[in-house]
């Protein structure tokens, strides 16, 4: 750091929405400076006020009390000094990525010819690992190329301090990692001031000098200082201790302010059986659960007709579940493994090989097999309560209204929708409404539950909590449940075993690891388990060697060892 002085300061600034009883506090007495090229990251769930706080910073709002300063000077409105990158990237969608980089330049640089300006607009979209799509337009582009775009044109301002509002939080886990190591490279090259808003621990570690818990009534909650040396690889950093302690400790203290105890209990399960069978409360939560092959994958295959000929996506798919048995599904995308979930559904034909539950073929859809997808896909018009009965009705036809009723009262309450099961799904958040979508297949007391990313769409602060609320739930039935997840501490989290699967096309399994860590299980105390950090490597290993694309097999069902991937961002 180059500076004593701050660049940016907060002084017991608040600041609320609204009049009257319409009035919301959404930050209270904040006291905050930020250093001349520091890197602070602002870490904390959603609606805790890091959006205000950020436009706060860029001068987009104005606070109901106190002041924000930009050195030294009251801030008064948005300044070129301060550059925004948002988490959506409003692109114009008739101009190229140049011509979109090169608005900003053409404001910024007028006094330059043509020729020059054109040089500008070249370096910036350069420095983001664009060039080979500066003629491509927004359409053309994936989203991570597109947020590239975006921080390329915000670069283009040559702003004194960015200001980040969780700018990868819609990009797949590889990309968001790879731009993530872009923004600090640009961050170590040109020492500006760095703002970043997130909510996740270990994009904040990697990133952050300095890292700033906001609490859920909007005051400023722990600061956490961070040593560990530049530049920090994120695969080594699982070896590193420091690292680790300071995981443990972030998360700890997040889950304590952020996660209260959601979990409600008044309700009791009623005794009645469903129409495929299981509950007298669910066979004491089955009891010994030693039926093997209780869910059988055997030689499992999936073939699409292309106009080039048949394509393999599945291949020789082969696995045996145990009744009782939490299997997490992980490899990167395209790689299967939703398409392994949705045959087991029997959503999706199966081209050759055989999936039997409980010594029966599995041939169409079927109650007895539960689904969670990403979306929950409620009816928005029905309420909580509604929308779970749907289900709980057409699965219970011997009980009662009453029972029936308590049925889903009981399973809403356990996700902590207690006090929301009247409110109708519109009016829920994303993360209430997947809480609907988990209540709902459990009230069905399936016999094989199947969750499809059910975290994927929700910041990774709420998906704790939710991970949470699915593990206490699965304790009291021990449901066969398979996840399909993109998420290494989710699948080590939920699991027994982690099943990993190779690249696409022609999938199939490529390495089992048994998770043999106590159950019940909490996030808190697995991070503190001697052995976490080990199963996290096994899968972070299987992982890079399939980062590239497919690999090809060895006799045994293992690949090679690639080398690393360079931490500039390869074209897409």
């Amino acid at each position: 750091m180059t500076s004593t002085a701050p660049v940016i300061e907060f002084k017991s600034v608040s600041k609320s929405f609204g009049t009257g009883i319409h009035r919301t506090d959404v930050l209270r007495d904040i006291s905050l400076t930020v250093q001349e090229g520091e890197f602070l990251v602002l870490l904390g769930f959603s609606g805790t006020g890091k959006t205000t706080l950020i436009n706060l910073m860029a001068g987009l709002e104005m606070p109901t009390s106190g002041q924000v300063l930009y050195k030294g000077a009251p801030v008064t409105g948005p300044g070129p000094e301060r550059g925004v990158i948002f988490q959506s990237y409003s692109l114009m969608p008739w101009l190229t990525v140049n011509g979109n980089v090169g608005l900003a330049v053409d404001t910024m640089f007028r006094h330059l010819g043509k020729t020059e300006r054109a040089a500008k607009v070249a370096h910036y979209v350069r420095m983001v690992g664009l060039s080979h799509a500066a003629s491509r337009r927004p359409a053309e582009l994936s989203g991570g190329m597109r947020q590239r775009v975006n921080v390329a044109r915000a670069l283009a301002m040559d702003p004194e301090v960015l200001l980040l509002d969780e700018p990868l939080s819609a990009l797949d886990a590889l990309t968001r990692a790879n731009l993530a190591d872009e923004i600090e490279a640009i961050w170590e090259a040109d020492k500006k001031t760095c703002v970043l808003i997130t909510n996740d621990v270990d994009e904040a570690i990697v990133l952050a000098d300095r890292i700033i818990a906001l609490n859920p009534d909007g005051t400023l909650g722990e600061e956490f200082k961070v040593t560990i040396p530049r530049p920090r690889d994120r695969s080594e950093m699982n070896h590193d201790d420091t690292f680790k302690a300071l995981r443990a400790k972030v998360t700890t203290y997040l889950m304590d302010v952020g996660i209260e105890a959601k979990i409600e209990g008044t309700r009791l399960l009623p005794d009645v059986m469903p129409i495929h069978g299981v509950p007298s409360v669910v066979k004491e939560a089955q009891e010994g659960l030693l039926d093997e092959r209780f869910l059988d994958f055997s030689q499992l295959h999936k073939v699409y007709p292309t106009p080039k000929g048949p394509l393999t996506v599945v291949e020789d798919f082969n696995l045996k579940l145990d009744r009782g048995e939490f299997i997490s599904l992980i490899g990167h995308s395209g790689c299967g493994k939703s398409t392994v979930l949705t045959m087991a559904a029997g959503l999706n034909e199966i081209s050759k090989g055989a999936i039997k539950l409980d010594g029966r073929h599995v041939e169409g859809a079927d109650p007895e097999r539960a689904v969670v997808f990403q979306s929950p896909s409620l009816f928005p018009w029905l309420t909580a309560k509604e929308n779970v009965a749907i289900g709980v009705d057409k699965v219970y036809p011997r009980a009662s209204q009453a029972e029936r009723q308590d049925v889903v009262e009981y399973y809403l309450e356990r996700v902590g929708l207690g006090d929301a099961m009247d409110k109708p799904a519109i009016d829920l958040s994303n993360g209430m409404k997947q809480r609907v979508g988990i209540a709902r297949a459990f009230a069905l007391s399936p016999k094989l539950l199947l969750l499809d990313e059910p975290f994927g769409m929700l910041d990774s602060l709420t998906r704790w909590e939710l991970q949470e609320v699915l593990m206490e739930v699965w304790s009291r039935t021990k449901v066969t449940a398979i996840c399909v997840t993109h998420d290494v501490d989710e699948a080590i989290l939920l699991a027994d075993r982690v099943v990993m699967m190779t690249n696409g096309p022609q999938a199939t399994i490529g390495k089992i690891t048994n998770v043999d860590l106590p159950r019940p299980r909490s996030r808190k105390a697995l991070l503190e388990h001697p052995d976490y950090y080990k199963y996290r490597q096994e899968v972070l290993d299987f992982l890079e060697e399939y980062e590239h694309g497919n690999q090809s097999k060895h006799a045994s069902g293992a690949t090679p060892k690639t080398k690393p991937a360079p931490k500039a961002i390869a074209a897409e």
